[in-house]
């Protein structure tokens, strides 16, 4: 899918970049650690997805290009254009607090109320959408088949999971699980997300 999964490591002024895996990206994008480095918190552990905008949708060739040996390459692309971060999970606040035991009810609440004091105004780094409506997700999934591939339902009870899949659906047709949420949304034309979407409900 036209998205790359990334946890973003701040520590003062040393910001890292890691896929899902465990695999350096930060030499990839300059300038996704700019726009990190512009968040005013100077400590905090996001988990988001890289994606980068081409028209009315996320390019997955623009994003494959971007993982290229040449610096100066890679400093070109970082321009043409420059990438996006949308976030759906806080691991580490800015005081210091480890949230990945806790439920995701209470680590959203905390992600958006980072979000509000902390991200800068460009746009570039963006909270993922959330909802606890019913209606909204039913929304989400009129989609499918047209400009999204599906939603990520995620339950809202249960500690982040890392790389597994505890705790979480791909949702495809508008069947409806129970006491789960919707975390992300993913295109299917161009294999790119129109955007990155989140939201739960009973």
């Amino acid at each position: 899918m036209g998205r790359l999964r990334c946890l973003v490591f701040r520590d003062g002024e040393t910001i890292t970049l890691q896929s899902k895996s465990g695999k350096p990206l930060t030499r990839y994008f300059p300038d996704v650690v700019e726009v990190v480095r512009a968040v005013k918190a100077k400590t905090f552990v996001l988990d988001d997805e890289i994606v980068v905008p081409e028209g009315k949708v996320f390019s997955f060739d623009a994003l494959l290009q971007r993982i290229h040996p040449a610096a100066s390459r890679v400093q070109k692309l970082a321009r043409e254009p420059p990438a996006m971060l949308f976030v759906f999970d806080l691991l580490q606040d800015a005081d210091g607090t480890m949230l990945a035991d806790e439920p995701l009810t209470t680590r959203r609440t905390r992600l958006e109320a980072f979000a509000r004091k902390y991200f800068p105004k460009s746009g570039r780094i963006r909270l993922s959408p959330a909802t606890t409506k019913l209606a909204d997700a039913k929304k989400w999934l009129t989609r499918v088949g047209a400009t999204l591939d599906g939603i990520i339902a995620k339950r809202r009870d249960v500690p982040y999971c890392g790389g597994d899949r505890t705790g979480m659906q791909k949702v495809k047709t508008t069947a409806r699980p129970t006491a789960w949420s919707a975390a992300s949304a993913t295109t299917k034309a161009s294999r790119s997300p129109a955007r990155s979407c989140s939201g739960s409900w009973r």
